[in-house]
């Protein structure tokens, strides 16, 4: 990893010096271990602000609607896919980018780790190829990367960018032999009852923060269907109600969309694992049109186009 930010950081001083970009948008270390943060630079002279390990998590994308100036970013699998999805959607246009592909190995689970420590405070954490260390005051404890990735990052099949311009490094082998929809299909398989259950006991604990809702790249309506007043679609409290409305909605928005990036479990603050909502979907989109998001940008997203042979069992 230490070489990959070496690279990022000689191609960004590049790309800006060279007048390519206006702007390079991609991690720097966090105040706080295990949460590095997204840093957008427009001086050469600050590239060494730029960082690159597996606990670079919150996706970029964020940070490109609507832009209209020359941007350079950094890109792993969903990144890429995510930016896709930005083109697709006329968010922004590939002339603009410049994107810097990074293989991807995945994203360490920072809650796992403090679970491991017993909620020890982390102070320090250094990778050694497939293993970490994280010390603090009186411990210091060696973990296997592997085991303790995101959830999304052990059931990703798409470790490597989708689209780039350039690699920091030649491409992972992409993980075989796993199937992402494990835990949907279990959940397929429980009757109404016990579903509706299994959702309702999820979110219980849901403040209603909208964090899931700001880091996700996909979320960017002027105005959200939970902040209309004329008319009010759903309430702000946290009544049971209003809260499942409110996330089966926003993952209905998301419908043939989300490319699994995990931004929105790794920023919940009470750890909500919503991916279940999304996740179903993407399954669905999967089995009826043949469409993962964001892996071409020639090709329109089933919601977007007709066929004549399109599923068409739920018509009644």
């Amino acid at each position: 990893m230490i070489e990959y930010t070496a690279i990022i950081r000689d191609t960004a001083k590049k790309l800006l010096k060279d007048g390519k970009v206006d702007v390079f948008i991609g991690y720097k270390k966090g105040t706080v271990p295990m949460m590095n943060e997204p840093v957008v630079i427009s001086d050469p002279e600050k590239v060494d602000t730029l960082h690159w390990d597996s606990l670079c998590g919150l996706n970029l994308c964020n940070y490109l609607t609507k832009r209209k100036d020359k941007i350079g970013i950094i890109a792993n699998g969903c990144n890429s896919r995510n930016i896709v999805t930005h083109i697709l959607e006329n968010q922004i246009s590939r002339e603009q980018l410049y994107i810097v592909g990074i293989p991807c190995t995945g994203v360490i689970d920072h809650r796992a780790v403090l679970r491991a420590v017993g909620n020890k405070e982390v102070l320090d954490v250094q990778e050694q190829g497939d293993k970490f260390t994280v010390s603090g005051n009186g411990f210091s404890e060696t973990f296997d990367k592997a085991k303790f990735l995101r959830t999304n990052c052990a059931v990703c099949t798409h470790r490597n960018p989708v689209i780039y311009d350039e690699m920091v490094a030649s491409p992972v082998k992409e993980q075989e032999g796993v199937d992402p929809f494990e835990d949907v299909k279990k959940i397929e398989a429980m009757d109404p009852e016990k579903k509706w259950g299994f959702f309702t006991k999820m979110i219980e604990r849901c403040l209603r923060c909208y964090a899931c809702r700001n880091s996700c790249p996909l979320c960017y309506c002027p105005t959200c269907f939970v902040d209309e007043s004329k008319p009010q679609w759903v309430g702000k409290s946290i009544d049971p109600t209003d809260t499942m409305t409110f996330h089966i909605m926003r993952a209905y928005h998301c419908a043939g969309r989300c490319t699994d990036c995990g931004a929105c479990e790794r920023v919940c603050p009470v750890g909500i694992p919503m991916r279940q909502f999304t996740k179903k979907l993407n399954k669905d989109a999967l089995e009826y049109f043949s469409w993962e998001a964001g892996l071409n940008p020639d090709a329109r997203p089933p919601l977007d186009v007709y066929k004549p042979d399109d599923y068409n069992d739920f018509v009644k």
